[in-house]
């Protein structure tokens, strides 16, 4: 089971390009699709979901080709859309129960027992018989996933999960979708760097709708081993540590300012050398020039 994409492009009308000549292939597991805004990962999204056709390219899933095995495909799929409403007068259950409709459950039994399975998968079972419009912001994410479920997909996507979450809400939704990686292949999109560090194995990088990497996570963060520092500084310095260093982030400490750089040699006298972040790999990785790789 796996997600092939060769020479993928789409162009918009009036020629704008969100996806140019992508190539990747998406294991099993957590797949951190990491980007800025616009930088074509709901595009993607859409394109593997089979709500948009490509305009160049092939996009298979497990065999099946995203414009003739459209129905099959649907068949193994669940998506939680960046953008998605609930009625607000519905309760969780008569909400999944709606969708559950929609994906043509009728069996009553049958519909029952996948609603109850997928509150529990993610942990609102105890909120079952309350109105969706008295949930919190994270608790509403939760549930667009128990309906991305209802199906038992193989293929998960979600799109921005933990956008506008606050840090116990974004904790407890990146530790639910690691955990629903078992068996599946979960697309993980979003441009918080930190939930794809926390949550995937593997991820490419987007920007402009090119690849700008993709592999293990390891594997971006392999080249800053021992080029990684923290630099103490005083907050008038900061101009000209940025001018004179490549700056990946600015923090502050209780001893002061920290910068975190990279350099293949000492860069400053208060300098020491710091064990690599995505967040590092991130910033590096968004100056270089495009050099496709495929995610194997």
């Amino acid at each position: 089971m796996q997600i092939e994409i060769r020479g993928l492009r789409k162009v918009y009308a009036g020629g704008i390009v969100a996806i140019d000549n992508l190539d990747l292939t998406i294991p099993p597991g957590v797949f951190g699709l990491l980007g800025p805004n616009g930088s074509g990962k709901t595009t993607l999204m859409r394109i593997l979901a089979t709500l948009l056709d490509p305009t160049e390219g092939q996009v298979t899933v497990d065999g099946l080709e995203v414009r003739r095995g459209r129905a099959a495909i649907r068949s193994m799929l669940g998506y939680m859309p960046q953008e998605f409403g609930f009625y607000p007068t519905l309760t969780a259950y008569e909400t999944l129960d709606y969708f559950a409709l929609l994906c043509r459950m009728a069996d009553p039994e049958q519909r029952r027992k996948r609603i109850d399975e997928s509150l529990q998968q993610v942990n609102l079972t105890q909120y079952a018989d309350r109105r969706v419009g008295t949930f919190s912001g994270g608790m509403k994410q939760r549930l667009g996933i128990a309906q991305a479920l209802l199906n038992d997909p193989r293929v998960l996507i979600v799109d921005e999960p933990t956008s506008g979450l606050d840090p116990e809400e974004r904790i407890r939704l990146r530790s639910l979708i690691a955990e629903l990686a078992a068996g599946r292949i979960v697309i993980l999109s979003t441009h918080i760097v930190s939930d794809v560090e926390m949550a995937a194995e593997r991820l490419a990088i987007l920007r402009n709708g090119k690849l700008l990497f993709a592999g293990h996570v390891s594997e971006i963060l392999a080249p800053l081993a021992g080029r990684t520092w923290i630099i103490d500084i005083e907050d008038d310095e900061l101009s000209r540590v940025r001018e004179d260093h490549f700056v990946t982030g600015v923090f502050r400490a209780a001893t002061g300012m920290q910068v975190r750089t990279i350099a293949d040699e000492m860069p400053h006298p208060r300098g020491r050398q710091a064990a690599p972040t995505l967040d590092d790999a991130y910033v590096s990785a968004m100056q270089q020039t495009v050099s496709p790789v495929d995610a194997e």
